[in-house]
């Protein structure tokens, strides 16, 4: 009794054997979605010569951690989650395409999946994996005078990438700054990073670029510092070196109109003494004519005035 269990084991064994040679399955083992758009996972059965025109059975499409299949045939009829569905439009039992496509792929998505298919002739299972991707958005990039930092943020990209610092020269500042990425309810990533300019920094401009997990780069965004923004303190110190420079420059204009009015001061009294000079000997000189008929004055024999009108 025992040996003919044996024997019946080792039968059914060679004859599952035989029948699993009599279909392959051929798939794409690797395969990568973009976030928002369809998937297609490959998977197509072939009978060999000797079971052609074999009868479909069944096919399961599961994900590796999700019990329940994603789509399935089993005696004439389709079931699928949704979101899901095979790859041919107008699929049946005759089409050896079994593909799968994901409508619209989301993070969730990514994973390890199995194609199962069994006909009357024999069966075929293989995995597939599906990479999900995601590009990131263009950077923004803010400037806080207050700290003197340039903050760079991209959103809505997978897997977790991350932000670059670059100068002008294209020399990298990255070990410089801060990033931090924050995971959304949606599995995405948003990215964001801070790069705090040291003073005296001379670089006019300062680009941020978000790179995929790949170390591929996606978007990238330049920011132009303003001259007065370059420092956290610059503003300040231009503000005090302007002072510096406008304050001695009034006091020596006070000095200077100061000392302009004292020489006009000195210019007219000097004028008015000299002609207060000038004209003294006319009215009260040694020198002053005196008329010979002036009442006042005794006249002599020899002086002849006219005769009085009196």
């Amino acid at each position: 009794m025992a040996s003919n269990g044996v024997l019946l084991l080792f039968t059914f064994i060679h004859l599952s054997i035989g029948h699993a040679a009599f279909v392959q399955l051929e798939v794409r083992a690797e395969n990568v979605g973009k976030y928002g758009q369809q998937s297609l996972l490959e998977c197509v059965y072939i009978h060999s010569q000797e079971a052609e025109g074999g009868k479909l059975i069944w096919v399961n499409w599961k994900k590796e951690g999700v019990e329940e299949a994603l789509l399935s045939f089993h005696k004439g009829s389709t079931t699928a989650e949704s979101g899901y569905s095979f790859a041919e439009p107008s699929w049946n039992t005759t089409n050896r395409n079994v593909s799968l496509l994901i409508t619209s792929t989301s993070v969730k998505d990514q994973g390890e999946y199995t194609c199962d298919v069994m006909t009357d002739s024999g069966a075929g299972i293989k995995n597939i994996r599906l990479t999900v991707t995601a590009k990131y958005n263009k950077p923004a990039i803010k400037f806080d005078p207050q700290t003197s930092t340039l903050m760079c943020d991209s959103d809505s990209g997978y897997p977790e990438g991350q932000l670059r610092w670059f100068d002008e020269f294209g020399t990298e500042w990255t070990k410089s700054s801060q990033m931090e990425a924050k995971k959304t309810e949606s599995g995405l990533f948003n990215l964001s990073s801070k790069l705090t300019l040291m003073d005296g920094s001379t670089f006019s401009s300062y680009t941020c670029k978000v790179f995929n997990v790949s170390g591929g780069k996606e978007e990238e965004a330049t920011y132009t510092v303003q001259e007065p923004e370059k420092t956290g303190r610059a503003q300040g110190n231009k503000v005090d070196g302007t002072t510096k420079v406008v304050a001695p420059l009034v006091v020596i204009g006070s000095l200077i109109i100061g000392l302009l009015l004292l020489m006009l001061l000195l210019y007219k009294r000097r004028s008015q003494l000299v002609r207060r000079f000038s004209i003294r000997p006319l009215i009260m000189g040694d020198h002053q004519p005196v008329d010979p008929c002036d009442s006042h004055v005794e006249q002599g024999e020899d002086q002849s005035c006219p005769d009085s009108l009196a």
